[in-house]
This record gives structure tokens, C-alpha cells and sequence, in this order.
């Protein structure tokens, strides 16, 4: 048998030649493997620019060895495949654990995280990274300099006439990975423009992945001075209705409803992406009436809905349980003949299943023709909230017999039956075959659904490793899911390892405090239970009360235990009393028959 060393060498060997798929093959023959042997792998598919695969792998590596170490190496490479994927979201956590291990100070690692920052357009968190590092090499500064001088530099040329420099500069982006920075496509569009290769300007518009005030003003400009008046208006037009309906997305996405409602009345023209981004806006933030009230405002004076707009309706009234208005608007999509969009499909399979109706569910999935991966999605969810689990489990494994792919999302709902069902070995084998089939780098999701796996099973130790080892960043989510599981198998040792973490993210988290004294009151350990409960007291910390809703005539009502605030709060009252008091109320026989 070989020794891991020599493979080590041989792994590297043909990395470095160039030779990723030869190297794949000993590395998945080798019996044994430690960090080395997964960094080597990890650093091929980087160094052949396979981003997917190396964060795939990178994120398999925690799972299949929860004890191996981070270090400053592995950490760069891993945050260099995520620049190079464009792959933000994965490489922010990765930053949020250089930090939390402080290897955000290792010169390798501080440069890995300018350079995937300013590939992925991020160019202030890149230069805060930068002002922040304590040491600095060629590739930090190369890092920053590509972005900063590269629009310096072409600025220049733009204001020089110098056309040809100015495309070597172009090329150099190019090959850098910089081109689709907004700022630098900005800069290339004023480069070309007043070299008068205006129609240059014109294609770097139309491939941008952003358009802001500055890429449409140049267009505007490139058309005025091709005498081209008629296209500069209608791009005026439209960088005003595009300037009014990212504001709107933006307060709508910060919560501020009402600020997005003012935009949205104030502006002269409301094209299909303003009505829709509003309705939306009211329906992700639960707002079933109001999203109605646009919905049919739109009907009435707008452009004529899409299935955008309607299935932002038909999703908030899933999430509210209002079923009659639901089954209304399900009427109208299928008189205006978009029940067949695969976003109103979706859309009404979560309605109904949400609202308890997984039959009406089922019968609208089996009756839809080419159905997406949403689509399945949506179902294999409606099974897996109602308890059908082995039938969530089923439709997943039909998937691919159909010609299409499971996504991240499709994932977290196969994942959660067999956490349900207590399917730990299933549920490990969807996890792992994420990365190695399909290519997905497990998110914050499927750590959680894999988490809530092993607690459900009592695997607590398991549990708990896999939280401090996985390679993103801990929240108070799956800390609490194992604080939880702690109370359910009596582990006040664990429980109060969890509560400390918990707590150094939530201090004033009441439910943590009252999970961790019920877990010592279990345990017979009346002292700590008392002291938890002093604390709260000393502190000030108290629960909130939960609260229910239930839907009739036409509207929801929403209350508390104790709430008198309810219009009709008297005759509840009454009622409950007469229930209360077990009174025997006599009806004739004539009345039942």
C-alpha cells in the first residue's frame, strides 16, 4: 500500500502539470486522505478555473472530515475559487470565518479576499479588506491597482483620444476577470465614445450586468451624438422608469413599504416591471389586501398583468392562508390563460398546499406538461409539510428520470422528509451527492436541514461538531436546533455549550434562557433552573407572546393568548366561557332532522 505522502507528491505532481482529471481519479482511489490531499485536489480545479468543482469539493471535505483544521492556505484557495466563480454569497461566509479564526491577518488569506471582492465587483469591501490588512503583497496591491488604476488609466486614454492604449487596458480586464465591474464597463463605454467607436459603447451597454445613472447616461449621450434623438428620449425614458423602480425595489426591500408606495404613486409613467415590483414588494412582506388592491388597480388602469404579478399573489396568499381569495385569483389566471407559466403553476401549488389542500395541490402538479425544476420543487415541499415524506422522497428521485436537475432548493426539500422521517443515512447521501453529482456547494440551508438531522436522531456530539466545523458561518438558527434537541434528550452539558453560543449572538434572547432552565429543571438541577430565571429578571428579558390568525369572512384575525384587543372580544369571551363551563345546551330532535 502506498503511503499518503507519495500519493501527496503524486496529487501534486499532476496538478501542476495540468492534469486535473488524472489526479481526480488517485485521489478518489486513495483509501486514506488527509488536508493535504484535498488541498492538492482543491487547487487543481482552481488552477484550471473550475470554481464549481473546487468549492463542491471544498465543501465535502468538512463533511466527510469534520475534524480536519483550517489554515490560512486552504482558506485563500477556497476564497480564490469563489472570485473566480463570482461566487459572493459563499465567499462572504468565507470571510466571516477568516475573521471568527483570525486568519483574516495571514497575507495570503487578505489578499484572496481583495482579489474575489473586486472580481465580483465589490470594490469598497476589496479596498476595506485592504486598508485593514496588516501586511501587503503583489497580489493585494495588483488586486486594488487593477481596479483603481485600470479606470484611472482609462480615463486617460478617453480624455487623450487614445484608442489603442486604451484597448490593450480593455484586454488586460479582460484577462483579469475586471470587465464586469460596473466601473470599469463605465469607463470603457466613455472610452469608446469619445474615441467615436460609439458603437463600442452600445454593446458594453446592453452586456452590463447592471445598468446605473452612469452606463445610461453615456448611452443617452452615444445616441445624441449620432444624431440618433428619437432612441436618446426613449432611453431617457426608460433610465427614469429604471431609476423609479430600483428605488422602489430597494425600500421595498428594506421594509419601507410606504416609501416605495410614494415612489410608485409619484412617478408619470409606470411601465409592467414598476406594477409587478410593488405588488411584490406588499406580497414577500405578507401584505395580502394591499398586494389585492394594486393587483386590481393594475387590471384596471395599468398594463395588462403578467404571470409575475400574479403569481406574487397567489404566493402571499399561501403564506397567509387566505384559500378563498386564493382559489378566486386562481379562477381569473385560468380565464386569462396563464395557468400554464410555470411560475403561476408553482405559485398555486404552494398556495394550496399551505393552505392544507395537498390534493387540489397534487392535481394541479400531475395535470401541468413540461414542468420545471420549481415546479417539482414546490411539490416535493407540499409533501414533505403535510408529512407525505416518503412521497417528497419519491418525486425527488423521479427527477432526473424526467431530464432535469435538482438545484440548491430542491435539495433542502428532500433533505427535510428525511430529516422528519429520521432517514439519517438517506439524508447524508443527498447531502454528499450534492457536491459530488450535481456540483452544488451545500449552503447555510442544507448545514441547517443536515444539523436538524442528526438532533432528531440524538446524535448530539455529531451535531455539534458538524456546527464548528462547517465552513460557514454560525448562526443562532442551528445552535438553537441543537438546543432544542438538548432539552428533548436531556443534555444539559450540551445544552449549555449551546446556550453559550447562542447567546454571544443573541444576548437577549428569551427563548434560550427558558429552554436552557427547563433542560436543568428536567434534570432535577433546581439551582441552575432558578439562577437562568434570575438572570432573565436582572436583565429585563422577557418572552414575546406567539400569536395565531384564522381566516373568515373574507378577512384574517390575528390574537394573543389573553388579547381583549379583538373588535369582537366580548362575545369571544362569552364563548369560550360557555365552552369552559362544559354547559349541556339540549337541541330538539326537530332541528336535526
Amino acid at each position: 500500500m502506498r503511503l499518503i505522502p507519495e500519493l501527496n507528491s503524486q496529487l501534486k505532481q499532476l496538478v501542476k502539470l495540468g492534469h486535473v482529471k488524472h489526479a481526480r481519479k488517485v485521489f478518489d482511489e486513495m483509501r486514506m486522505r488527509d488536508e493535504v490531499s484535498w488541498t492538492n485536489m482543491i487547487s487543481g480545479y482552481v488552477g484550471v478555473s473550475d470554481s464549481s468543482q473546487a468549492l463542491a469539493l471544498f465543501s465535502d471535505m468538512w463533511v466527510q472530515h469534520p475534524g480536519f483544521s483550517m489554515d490560512p492556505f486552504l482558506l485563500s484557495v477556497a476564497l480564490k475559487a469563489c472570485g473566480l466563480g463570482g461566487e459572493l454569497t459563499y465567499g462572504g461566509a468565507l470571510h466571516g470565518c477568516s475573521v471568527k479564526s483570525g486568519f483574516v491577518n495571514s497575507v495570503f488569506v487578505g489578499s484572496a479576499l481583495v482579489d474575489m471582492y473586486m472580481k465580483t465587483g465589490e470594490i469598497n469591501m476589496g479596498c476595506g479588506v485592504f486598508d485593514e490588512m496588516p501586511l501587503r503583497n503583489v497580489l493585494s496591491w495588483t488586486s486594488v491597482g487593477c481596479n483603481v488604476m485600470g479606470m484611472r488609466l482609462l480615463s486617460a486614454c478617453a480624455d487623450l483620444g487614445a484608442l489603442k492604449f486604451g484597448r490593450e487596458v480593455h484586454a488586460q480586464a479582460m484577462k483579469k476577470g475586471f470587465d464586469n465591474n460596473s466601473f470599469v464597463a463605465n469607463s470603457l463605454a466613455t472610452l469608446y465614445n469619445k474615441c467615436g467607436k460609439l458603437d463600442y459603447g452600445v454593446r458594453l451597454f446592453v452586456k452590463m450586468r447592471t445598468q446605473d445613472v452612469v452606463s445610461w447616461t453615456s448611452i443617452i449621450t452615444s445616441y445624441f451624438w449620432t444624431g440618433q434623438e428619437d432612441r436618446a428620449m426613449k432611453a431617457f425614458m426608460r433610465m427614469q422608469e429604471s431609476v423609479g423602480n430600483s428605488i422602489i425595489t430597494m425600500y421595498a426591500k428594506c421594509g419601507r413599504l410606504a416609501s416605495a408606495s410614494v415612489v410608485f404613486h409619484e412617478m408619470g409613467r409606470k411601465d409592467i416591471i414598476s406594477w409587478t415590483t410593488v405588488i411584490a414588494g406588499y406580497s414577500q412582506a405578507g401584505y395580502g389586501e394591499e398586494a389585492f388592491k394594486y393587483l386590481s388597480w393594475m387590471r384596471r388602469e395599468g398594463p395588462k398583468p403578467n404571470e409575475c404579478a400574479f403569481s406574487s399573489v397567489l404566493s402571499v396568499c399561501g403564506s397567509m392562508v387566505m384559500l378563498e381569495q386564493g382559489k378566486q385569483l386562481h379562477a381569473h389566471v385560468l380565464t386569462v390563460g396563464l395557468d400554464s407559466e410555470a411560475m403561476v403553476q408553482s405559485a398555486l401549488i404552494n398556495l394550496y398546499s399551505k393552505c392544507g389542500s395537498i390534493q387540489e395541490a397534487a392535481k394541479n402538479f400531475y395535470v401541468t406538461k413540461d414542468g420545471d425544476v420549481i415546479l417539482w420543487t414546490s411539490m416535493i415541499n407540499g409533501y414533505a409539510q403535510h408529512g407525505y415524506y416518503q412521497d417528497a422522497i419519491d418525486l425527488f428521485e423521479k427527477i432526473p428520470k424526467v431530464g432535469l436537475k435538482p438545484d440548491s432548493v430542491t435539495f433542502v426539500g428532500v433533505l427535510a422528509p428525511c430529516s422528519h422521517a429520521g432517514l439519517v443515512d438517506l439524508g447524508f447521501h443527498y447531502f454528499n451527492s450534492m457536491s459530488n453529482d450535481f456540483k452544488i456547494s451545500p449552503s447555510k440551508e442544507h448545514y441547517g436541514c443536515m444539523i436538524d438531522l442528526l438532533c432528531r436522531a440524538g446524535r448530539l456530539s455529531e451535531a455539534e461538531h458538524m456546527i464548528k466545523s462547517m465552513p460557514i458561518q454560525q448562526d443562532d438558527v442551528v445552535w438553537s436546533t441543537l438546543l432544542t434537541a438538548c432539552r428533548l434528550h436531556g443534555d444539559a452539558d450540551c445544552g449549555r455549550c449551546a446556550e453559550e453560543e447562542i447567546l454571544k449572538l443573541n444576548p437577549n434572547c428569551a427563548v434560550t434562557h427558558i429552554t436552557l432552565a427547563s433542560i436543568y429543571a428536567a434534570k432535577g438541577m433546581w439551582r441552575e433552573a432558578a439562577e437562568v430565571r434570575k438572570m432573565m429578571r436582572s436583565k429585563g428579558i422577557i418572552k414575546e407572546p406567539g400569536w395565531s390568525g384564522i381566516e373568515a369572512k373574507d378577512g384574517t384575525s390575528v390574537f394573543v393568548a389573553g388579547d381583549r384587543s379583538h373588535p369582537q372580544g366580548d362575545e369571544i369571551y362569552c364563548v369560550l366561557e360557555l365552552l369552559d363551563s362544559k354547559a349541556e345546551i339540549s337541541i330538539p330532535e326537530t332541528v336535526l332532522q
